[in-house]
């Protein structure tokens, strides 16, 4: 009779796995080393929409009011719901969850908009569902994750939006502890699913920057910045983990007439449509920049570009900025010959001129010595 191996030689067996008791596999650790050898390149999807929306990941589209930003979410998400490309940008074709927590009579005018607009000869079924109930993210997400499960069935969703942030938080969005929860439930419906999660949001005080605490800008894959002027809607690709940045999208808002209230009152709604509109190089007053503005304006973008580095954490700081210190700018500014003088004061005066007129367009920002082109 051949002996019975022992433990040592039975848990080198191949076939050892399936006999192991239920403790000892419950015991087993999630987390995992893997050799530098046995690392391959995994060539999945990465992208929702090319070059815009990472998949999986977390986006924070953000504006500030009647930017149109919710508008061009809607417009934007329709696209991989109806698996057309946006703008010659390739997307992943799925189902997207659409939580409109602020203006449920709106979205429902915007989807007819869409739908006159450019589905006058859709028949099948589109995988876009419309969630109209203002929640609380953090005390709600379970619910809503259960509830998109058993809707959807064997449809899993690549996109789930959450429109908007300040609609959907119970707390502070300056507070450390309740964006920091925030985002976490965020993250829960993106693991859940592996999908898109893409939160619209307001901008701050200022413009420059998204409202509230820096937790949520730190943790996103992806942030598009929304600006209007008239009826064209610019969108940058402020930040892309592992993609291109800085690239503008330009759209134009155009007015549909959907249908008659019932006082026979026409009802009237928007669609965004391509458009090759520039935005326009001025100063946020409309004034013209300064000789002495214009070469501290250059001299920083040579700085950023040679020797940019990453902002530190900070609620005063655009998240993913690039700075640099105040005294390299004016180096750089110097050597640009901010003025036509050798004169110390007369060089230290200029650039003081040329800064501060930048500082008051609001097109470059600066705090404790650290300076960014907005």
């Amino acid at each position: 009779m051949k002996p019975l191996p022992t433990l040592e030689e039975f848990e080198k067996l191949e076939d050892y796995k399936p006999f192991k008791t239920e403790a000892a596999q419950a015991k087993e650790s999630r987390i995992k080393l893997v050799p530098f050898d046995k690392i391959t390149l995994g060539t999945e999807r990465r992208y929702l929409v090319k070059g815009l929306i990472p998949y999986p990941g977390l986006t924070v589209i953000w504006g500030p009011p009647k930017s149109f930003k919710s508008l061009w979410t809607f417009d934007l998400m329709m696209h991989p719901a109806l698996g057309w490309e946006y703008r010659g940008r390739s997307v992943h074709q799925g189902g997207v969850v659409y939580c409109c927590f602020e203006g449920q009579s709106g979205i429902r005018a915007r989807v007819e908009a869409f739908r006159q607009q450019f589905l006058a000869e859709q028949t099948d079924s589109i995988p876009f569902f419309l969630q109209p109930a203002t929640l609380d993210l953090v005390k709600d997400q379970v619910e809503l994750i259960s509830v998109i499960r058993e809707t959807l069935g064997d449809t899993t969703p690549v996109a789930v939006v959450l429109d908007t942030l300040n609609r959907s938080l119970a707390g502070s969005e300056s507070s450390d502890t309740d964006m920091t929860a925030y985002v976490r439930a965020a993250d829960a419906i993106r693991d859940a699913f592996a999908c898109s999660v893409v939160i619209v949001h307001h901008c701050g005080i200022n413009d420059s920057r998204p409202r509230g605490h820096t937790s949520l800008t730190g943790a996103v894959d992806a942030q598009l910045a929304v600006t209007r002027d008239g009826d064209n809607v610019f969108v940058k690709v402020e930040f892309m983990k592992d993609g291109q940045e800085g690239e503008t999208i330009a759209s134009r808002f155009e007015v549909v007439e959907v249908g008659a209230d019932e006082d026979g009152e026409p009802i009237t709604s928007g669609v965004m449509v391509e458009s090759e509109a520039k935005r326009a190089k001025t100063t946020k007053k409309g004034r013209s920049l300064s000789k002495g503005a214009k070469v501290a304006l250059t001299a920083i973008q040579e700085a950023v570009a040679e020797a940019g580095e990453q902002a530190p954490t900070s609620n005063h700081i655009p998240a993913h900025a690039r700075v640099v210190s105040l005294e390299l700018w004016r180096k750089y500014a110097y050597a640009r010959g901010i003025s036509g003088s050798e004169d110390a004061d007369a060089r230290r005066m200029a650039f003081k001129r040329g800064a501060e007129g930048l500082f008051a367009e609001g097109i470059v920002g600066t705090w404790d010595g650290k300076c960014w082109i907005a």
